[in-house]
């Protein structure tokens, strides 16, 4: 394999609706500095629409499940976790937000923090009016127009990259499109990746990458 970590740059695209985003989003610490990971805020609904999927929370049994297994994983991992009075909820303030702070890391993790370890939600005015607080901005802020266009454009960039879900980290390196890797149990997957393990060089992914289509279901 020819990609090295120094060799690639990476972005994560997230959204703050998916608890499975916050839950990586506290092991990004992992991948160290040769990663050169980029935070780059999404509209899951966005890519839902283009790839005509439902979101876990729209399908009933999948979204206990979901639920049961994100309070596991945390227990798990031992991450503070406090769930939102309400799922799914609106990420647009949130999203909105982590633009107007220049999506460093810092903010995004105290986003994170506000909505899955702390579990308020945005309709908690006085909550929320202290988060914007302790980032120094306004709503004000969240409505201006640049912020809204790099959402926008965010999202289309991940369509365009082939992403359908978050988290996923996205690995550029020599192709035109980058590798993905979706989902907080991809973490050590990428992270085998970004050091070149001869698993990537290996026949039976090989086999996994060109498996053709079979039968396929009538819609």
């Amino acid at each position: 394999m020819t990609n090295k970590a120094s060799d690639t740059s990476s972005v994560w695209y997230f959204d703050f609706i998916s608890p499975y985003a916050y839950l990586q989003s506290q092991h990004l610490h992992r991948f160290g500095d040769d990663a050169q990971i980029t935070l780059k805020p999404v509209l899951f609904a966005g890519l839902l629409k283009h790839w005509g999927q439902l979101g876990p929370a729209e399908i009933v049994p999948k979204r206990d499940w979901t639920f049961e297994q994100v309070v596991w994983l945390a227990h798990a991992h031992n991450i503070p976790l406090t769930l939102p009075p309400a799922h799914p909820f609106n990420p647009l303030p949130f999203l909105r937000l982590a633009i107007a702070c220049g999506c460093n890391t810092a903010s995004v993790q105290k986003i994170f923090r506000f909505t899955w370890a702390q579990g308020h939600a945005y309709e908690d005015t006085n909550a929320f009016d202290g988060l914007l607080n302790a980032l120094g901005k306004t709503r004000m802020d969240l409505d201006a127009t640049d912020v809204k266009n790099t959402l926008r454009a965010n999202t289309d960039e991940a369509i365009a990259n082939q992403v359908f879900g978050v988290p996923t980290l996205a690995v550029f390196g020599h192709k035109s499109l980058p590798k993905l890797f979706w989902g907080f149990d991809s973490t050590d997957l990428a992270l085998s990746y970004l050091a070149n393990d001869p698993f990537w060089c290996s026949d039976q992914l090989q086999r996994a990458q060109t498996l053709p289509y079979g039968q396929q279901r009538k819609v």
